[in-house]
């Protein structure tokens, strides 16, 4: 019997290998020879090192040198030798120990040193201490916090509004919220540094447009649109989104919102914009971007800003409506996983709110001063103004490059020096240059502010006028 039943066996086998295809029966082959040939090949032993003696160890080790943890930097970098404030960064500022009058920091509405703002942050420091220490889901929701929120949401007329403690971590966890991996994100070239740390947390596709060229984004749009119809299915559990600036940081120009809007009814995306330039300095009573330009606030899916700038305070916020803002309660990483914002700069944020509201003459009278400088500034030899006339913030580039940006930003610097010598000060536009996505080229920016007087900005412009004639010939 066993006999028979190993002869049937062997049957089958010789019948299961007629039916086999013949690439199984080749592989199979080729598996058989590898092994017979592994089997019958000679083997090698490694050679036996004889060990080092202790000075031959002491030797090596004596010449190793070990690669070194950051780039060599030069102790002139800028970076390094900062300049020394003292006392508050207002209208008047004090610069290694010189006053001057400040053309530097984003203080644009004089909220900084206003007494109704310090009053509000005094009263409470001495209700609620200094800090939080907890994230808003861990004891760190204080009722002025959802005061802010409220009275954030109200202002931009929006559903709802969040709160983030620190400006820069605002929309660099908004964005990664959102947009995950496999998504699409079309992005203007000139975007700031905290939305490129977004979209790199994001990991989505990112397609980038020149600055506030409205046919190369659609050009990209249109791209994608055919590429979605090769594959459907994919292409409808793919986001698409608009990430632009209100008003631009690195460029002090405004994108083009109507067009942008048209665009994203047109290809079906969403619009992400940041206005922590705008905020509180365009539109008729300040509310950014949109008011500027009349667009319906429910036509941008998420606007954010930071409170760093206009407010005077710290941190930043976004608004929109309430399903798409109660999502970050869950998904924003700097409001998840950051102690949440000082009581006192809420409270500071909140008056400045009300200020704002109570004043909105204050917003005409800054464009006004923008226009003046912006205008007295023109016609400087070696020097171009880039930005929007309207824009508090803009930038004074070299004509012309020596073809070394560090020979660049050194003839900038001696500017900033010899202006600061005369009492303006002013500052370079500072990146990360190993890290930004499209580095612009070196320049000096100039904020103005409404607490600036016609006689300040015409000695800041003559001023300027005369230190890059005498540096730059």
């Amino acid at each position: 019997m066993a006999t028979a039943a190993e002869q049937w066996v062997l049957v089958e086998m010789v019948q299961a290998l007629y039916e086999a295809p013949a690439y199984h029966l080749i592989l199979e082959g080729i598996l058989i020879l590898w092994i017979i040939r592994l089997l019958f090949s000679k083997t090698y032993k490694l050679q036996e090192r004889s060990d080092l003696t202790v000075k031959e160890k002491e030797e090596l080790i004596e010449e190793w040198q070990p690669e070194p943890l950051v780039p060599p930097i030069s102790k002139d970098h800028p970076a390094l030798n900062y300049n020394i404030v003292s006392g508050p960064p207002s209208h008047s500022i004090v610069v290694n120990g010189k006053e001057c009058v400040n053309f530097a920091s984003f203080n644009f509405l004089g909220l900084l040193g206003n007494p109704r703002v310090k009053a509000a942050a005094l009263a409470s420091l001495k209700k609620y201490g200094v800090g939080t220490c907890g994230p808003r889901g861990f004891y760190g929701t204080f009722d002025v916090h959802l005061d802010l929120e409220d009275r954030l949401a109200k202002f931009m007329k929006t559903e709802e509004a969040i709160i983030y403690s620190y400006g820069f971590a605002t929309i660099a966890s908004a964005i990664p919220a959102y947009s995950k991996r496999g998504d699409i994100v079309f992005v203007d070239r000139a975007a700031c540094f905290a939305i490129q740390k977004g979209l790199q947390a994001s990991r989505s596709n990112i397609k980038l447009f020149e600055h506030n060229d409205m046919a190369d984004l659609e050009r990209l749009l249109k791209e994608q649109e055919i590429e979605d119809q090769k594959n459907p299915r994919k292409a409808r559990v793919t986001r698409r989104f608009i990430v632009v600036e209100g008003l631009y940081m690195n460029t002090g120009t405004i994108c083009p919102l109507p067009e942008l809007v048209q665009l994203k009814y047109k290809y079906k995306a969403r619009i992400f914009l940041e206005e922590s330039l705008s905020f509180g300095v365009l539109g008729e009573h300040g509310r950014g971007v949109t008011e500027h330009f009349g667009i319906n606030i429910d036509d941008i899916d998420l606007i954010s800003a930071n409170m760093e700038n206009a407010l005077a305070s710290i941190g930043g916020f976004c608004c929109g409506r309430s399903f798409v803002i109660d999502h970050q309660r869950l998904s924003g990483q700097g409001y998840c996983f950051s102690a949440s914002l000082p009581p006192l700069l809420a409270a500071a944020a909140i008056e400045a709110l009300n200020i704002m509201e109570e004043n909105p003459g204050i917003f005409a009278v800054l464009k006004e001063k923008c226009k003046r400088i912006h205008k007295a500034l023109q016609g400087i030899s070696g020097l171009r103004v880039v930005g929007e006339a309207l824009s508090p913030a803009f930038h004074l580039q070299l004509e012309a490059s020596t073809g070394s940006r560090e020979q660049d930003a050194q003839l900038l610097q001696e500017i900033v020096r010899q202006c600061l010598e005369r009492s303006i000060a002013l500052t370079q536009a500072r990146y990360l240059e190993r890290e930004e996505k499209c580095l612009p080229p070196p320049s000096i920016r100039v904020a103005v502010t409404v607490e600036q007087t016609e006689e300040e900005l015409e000695k800041a412009a003559s001023t300027i006028k005369e230190v890059a004639q005498a540096v730059l010939g």
